[in-house]
């Protein structure tokens, strides 16, 4: 049986530190086999949108477009229905192979057997 990690990550350019924690982990996890759920929520939300991404920096860390990469080609990245609508951005507007989903979806999947929920 495979292991299951969802992570919702909340902070953005305003954590600097918590934010990079959780796209860090999700790839080091994605690398190492675990079917990776990865929630964008909050100011992290920005990070759907092309190039937003390739401004954050933070020193001693992984590049963020990077480990969106690392992410996408083995796991999923979900943006929070409520917090793209906050910000105005839709479907057409994110990267390729972000989705957009609510709450019933995240319950559904943070409550999946073997699977553990993280929350930065």
């Amino acid at each position: 049986m495979t292991k299951k990690l969802v992570i919702k990550v909340t902070a953005g350019a305003d954590a600097p530190e918590r934010c990079s924690q959780a796209f860090t982990v999700a790839a080091v996890a994605v690398a190492s086999g675990v079917d990776v759920s990865l929630w964008l929520t909050g100011e992290s939300s920005w990070f759907a949108l092309p190039g937003r991404a390739a401004e954050f920096e933070l020193p001693h860390a992984a590049p963020l477009p990077d480990l969106i990469e690392s992410v996408l080609a083995a796991g999923r990245i979900t943006l929070c229905t409520q917090c793209a609508a906050r910000r105005e951005i839709t479907e057409k507007d994110v990267i390729e192979g972000v989705r957009i989903a609510g709450a019933q979806v995240f319950v559904q999947e943070a409550l999946g057997d073997d699977t553990q929920a993280l929350v930065y």
